[in-house]
């Protein structure tokens, strides 16, 4: 696919339409204080697999409605004081998978927690952790679940997982809680953002070619599922548009940025039909921290950067979670 959004010295000014509700603030320290009144819970129980460099624990913490949520954590072997710990969330239709395939962060010497997503785990990565609550009639996937109300939307389930998951990592006594990071690639980007609008005190994030960003652009710029999801349920409820933004607004990647503080390393794709650049560029563009870098990589679609991108957060981030 050839370039088909904007110039990329348009996209370094674009800045987005999307509407932030004027509750935003109140919504999300409502949700959260629901879930808070539940006891996190968090359960680590260590499993013994052939790897010498690695501690592996099965994780299970108390998320949106003290519903049970599943994860990995694993440090690197002989750990006997507090690490940085990194936070991760997982793409689109994926799920935490076997603990081997996520050990680039505990053998860089972190700490690392890996969240497992709600309902998902079944297109590429399986999960362990579903979801009991329903949904009004929705187009299949899971943009549309409960897209009728902010408070019954599925993503307002998911981040508040996604935050439960930032306090659940910083409980264990081999943690430093002060040097938390948060990372994630697609979907794991957009909560990556979420997360760093609504936890005030992280160290630093990374989110990768992030996902669920500037929903109005979004979803008449690109054809490509999962954004699509949105316009084929609008297609069968005709007339819903304004309701279904107005939903949308209140999970908006551009609205979480900004409120983060927290020093960002963002990366996008120039020819990315699933999350086009002029959307990752208006949550960077809206980010409010005052230091923020974004790797642009320009013929590149949603694989962005790959292990180019991994290796520059390898460089970037220990700085950002040394002892202070």
């Amino acid at each position: 696919m050839a370039l088909f959004d904007l110039p990329l010295d348009q996209l370094r000014a674009y800045r987005s339409e999307s509407t932030e509700p004027a509750d935003f603030d109140e919504f999300w320290a409502k949700t959260l204080g629901e879930a808070r009144a539940h006891d996190l819970g968090a359960r680590f129980e260590r499993v013994e697999l052939p790897l010498t460099g690695v501690e592996v624990y099965d994780v299970t913490f108390a998320g949106f409605g003290g519903h049970p949520v599943k994860g990995w954590f694993t440090l690197p072997a002989g750990t006997r004081e507090p690490l940085p710990v990194v936070v991760e969330f997982v793409g689109y239709g994926g799920g935490r998978g076997m603990p081997h395939t996520h050990l680039l962060w505990p053998t860089a010497g972190f700490a690392h927690f890996l969240m497992d997503t709600r309902g998902q785990g079944s297109g590429w990565l399986h999960g362990d952790t579903p979801d009991p609550v329903g949904s009004a009639p929705a187009y299949p996937g899971y943009m549309t679940r409960g897209i009728d109300d902010p408070h019954d939307y599925y993503y307002r389930r998911v981040v508040t997982d996604a935050v439960r998951a930032v306090e659940a990592a910083r409980s264990h006594p081999l943690t430093d809680a002060s040097r938390t990071a948060a990372v994630g690639i697609s979907q794991g980007g957009g909560l990556t953002l979420a997360v760093g609008g609504l936890v005030p005190d992280l160290a630093a994030i990374a989110p990768d070619v992030p996902f669920l960003c500037d929903f109005p652009r979004a979803t008449t710029l690109t054809d490509r599922d999962p954004y699509r999801e949105i316009g084929n349920y609008l297609k069968t409820h005709r007339g819903r548009d304004a309701e279904v933004l107005r939903t949308l607004s209140y999970f908006d990647g551009v609205h979480f940025a900004a409120r983060g503080r927290a020093p960002a390393l963002f990366s996008t794709a120039l020819e990315d039909q699933t999350c086009p650049p002029s959307t990752v560029f208006a949550a960077f563009n809206a980010y409010a921290g005052d230091e923020k870098e974004i790797e642009v990589y320009s013929f590149n679609d949603h694989e962005g950067g790959g292990p180019f991108q991994e290796a520059a957060q390898l460089r970037w981030l220990p700085p950002r979670l040394a002892r202070r």
